[in-house]
Formats: structure tokens, C-alpha cells, sequence
């Protein structure tokens, strides 16, 4: 591993690197710091001038660098905790933190110190000089963590204008993919028309079977012209597929959906349910003897859809990389986490089988 990739490496989902450069600024300000009591010893207890006062690194230790050091310690502690531990609430809530943490941090950077200090018999500001080691701290604490702030915000606004660029690209992308798509549908639709009005009369189930897979074929049309559609549309086109696949499996293949008819005229992206519902026909009941049954139940909960399928076939033993190995899963999950900022949840459905879990 080379050495960017380890500065890059990200540790309590922060990165060495940063840590690093909050470092360097603390090696900065212990320096300018010894320059200060260079040129202002008072209230210094029993100061003693060296002739190597600038280069010795004992005698920085001793002029504020152990002080600094604690500074940067507790420094880190409170960025994990403001900014990763407590990430997720809102900017105000994490702010009001910083009147549990300032005191704490500028208790650590003077009386911690002071008491490290006895410890190691060293020296340290005396009588009224002490009020420095209250001022420098708090001064410090609040200077660095509003730059962390502005840091953070100016990180998650890179992040948001990437999603905006790849949203755009995958938009531009996926009108072209429709604009190359809508002829090969349209056409293969006209034919399926033709070849229905073709079919001898008495061969009425092969005419159901030919307009059903025509109306497939016109809903994809549709969906590939339109960025939403009403959940009824949606379930309509899932049962027609599922009324083609009955015809194949017969008894083997049974069939339930559950859904409130106040949910049906909700706007959702085209073509979400029918390929999750394919992966449950084609690899969960498809190769069972017995077949299985397929449970589609959508709820509202909370302003939002939620959407579980489940089957009673084969089950997925290794859940972690199925997404990549699935076209429709793949594609359906890359869409759920672009466009609504969610993912499918993939559950054992007991005693036997796979459940689903999106929501939208």
C-alpha cells in the first residue's frame, strides 16, 4: 500500500490525512506559542534560559508543546464525536454540543495540563498569567472547529454537486438508452397486433397469451417516455406479467398482492416492482418441483411506501454480492439509491424463501 493510500485511508471515517494537517497546525501554533514566552517570561515559575532555547526539543516540550499535544488529543476526541459519532443530527443540535465539549477541552489544555505538569515537576504559567491558558484554548477551540464546520460543509456540498453531475449524466444516458429503445417496443407491438389478428379463433389461449405480451410491451413504451407513473399502472403491468407466467407454471405458481386502493394513484418510477418480481419467478419458484408462492404488500408509513416481496423458493445463501451478479436487482438498487437516496433490504423469508424490502 503506497503512502497516499494510507494518508487516504479513512479511520473513524476520518481520514489520516486531515489528521495530519490538524497536527501540522498545532506543531504551528506550539512554535509560535515558544515564541511568545520568548519574548514575555513573566509569570513563568523558575524559567531558565539555555543557550539552545530554539533548537533543544526538550525545552519545547517544556515551553508548551506537552500542552499542545493534550490540545490536539482532546481536539480528535471531540471531532469524532461531533462529526462522526453525532453526524447525523441537525447542524444546530451538534453546535449546542460544543457547550458540553468547550469546557471540557479548555479544563483539559489548563488544569489537566497544570496537573501533568506537578506530575512531571515541570514548569507552567503562574498567578495571572494563568487567564492565557483559559483565552488560548477557548480562542483555539473555536477557531478550529468553525473551520472544521466550513470543512464539512464545503465536502458535503462537493458530494452533492458529484450526485448532481452523475444524476445529470445518468439522465442524459438513460434518454438516450429510451430514445434507442421506444422503436424496438413500438415495432415489436404493431407485430404482436398483427400476429393476434392472425391467430385462428379456437386458439383463444394463445391470443390472451399474445395481447398480454403486447401490453407488456406498450406499458415498457410508455415507461420509457415518462420518469413516473401511478402505482396502479405499476401493479396492472406486474399482474399481466404474472398472469403470462401462470400460464407456465399452471398450479405451480401462486399469486398474492395486497395493496389499499387509496395507494393506487401514487406517483413511482416505472418498471420498479416487475424485475424484483421476475428475480422471485425465475430463480426462487422456477426450480422448485412444487412451485411456490409470490406475496407482493405495499403500506404507507411515515409519508412513505413500503414495498415487500416475497416468495417461498430457493432462498439467496450469499446476500452480500447478489446485487452484482442480478442485472434486474443491480439496475433496480442503482436506481432506488440515485434517484430516492434508499436500498433493497434482502431478508430470509421463513421457513423458506426470500423477502424484499424497499421503500420509496
Amino acid at each position: 500500500m503506497g503512502l497516499l493510500q494510507i494518508i487516504n485511508k479513512p479511520f473513524k471515517g476520518i481520514k489520516i490525512k486531515e489528521v495530519l494537517m490538524l497536527l501540522g497546525v498545532y506543531v504551528l501554533l506550539s512554535f509560535f506559542y515558544k515564541i511568545i514566552l520568548q519574548l514575555n517570561r513573566r509569570g513563568i515559575k523558575d524559567w531558565k534560559v539555555e543557550n539552545d532555547v530554539w533548537y533543544n526539543s526538550g525545552q519545547w516540550f517544556i515551553d508548551g508543546g506537552l500542552q499542545h499535544i493534550i490540545m490536539f488529543v482532546i481536539s480528535c476526541i471531540v471531532w469524532v464525536l461531533i462529526f462522526r459519532v453525532f453526524r447525523k443530527l441537525k447542524l444546530w443540535q451538534r453546535l449546542l454540543l460544543h457547550i458540553i465539549t468547550l469546557p471540557l477541552f479548555v479544563w483539559f489544555a489548563q488544569q489537566g495540563y497544570y496537573h501533568l505538569c506537578d506530575f512531571l515537576n515541570m514548569n507552567h504559567l503562574m498567578g495571572s498569567g494563568q487567564v492565557w491558558d483559559i483565552f488560548i484554548p477557548t480562542l483555539v477551540y473555536l477557531v478550529q472547529f468553525s473551520l472544521l464546520h466550513a470543512y464539512e460543509y464545503y465536502v458535503v456540498n462537493q458530494q452533492k454537486l458529484q450526485l448532481e453531475i452523475e444524476l445529470k449524466n445518468n439522465a442524459l444516458k438513460s434518454e438516450l438508452s429510451a430514445l434507442k429503445a421506444q422503436l424496438n417496443p413500438h415495432f415489436l407491438y404493431n407485430v404482436f397486433n398483427t400476429i393476434n389478428a392472425s391467430v385462428p379463433p379456437e386458439m383463444e389461449q394463445t391470443r390472451e397469451m399474445i395481447a398480454g405480451l403486447s401490453d407488456l410491451f406498450r406499458y415498457q413504451l410508455k415507461a420509457s417516455k415518462e420518469d413516473e407513473v401511478t402505482l396502479g399502472e405499476e401493479l396492472d403491468f406486474v399482474k399481466q406479467y404474472l398472469d403470462l407466467e401462470k400460464l407456465r407454471f399452471e398450479n405451480r405458481l401462486e399469486i398474492k398482492i395486497t395493496v389499499c386502493d387509496s395507494l393506487l394513484s401514487k406517483k413511482i418510477p416505472p418498471m420498479i416492482l416487475q424485475p424484483l418480481v421476475e428475480n422471485s419467478v425465475k430463480h426462487g419458484i422456477s426450480p422448485l418441483v412444487e412451485g411456490g408462492k409470490i406475496e407482493i404488500e405495499i403500506t404507507e408509513e411515515g409519508g412513505k411506501l413500503i414495498f415487500e416481496i416475497s416468495d417461498t423458493g430457493l432462498g439467496i445463501q450469499n446476500k452480500t454480492g447478489i446485487f452484482e451478479k442480478g442485472v434486474g436487482l443491480g439496475n433496480t438498487q442503482s436506481r432506488l439509491q440515485k434517484t430516492h437516496q434508499t436500498s433493497i433490504e434482502l431478508m430470509d423469508n421463513l421457513p423458506r424463501g426470500l423477502r424484499l424490502r424497499f421503500s420509496i
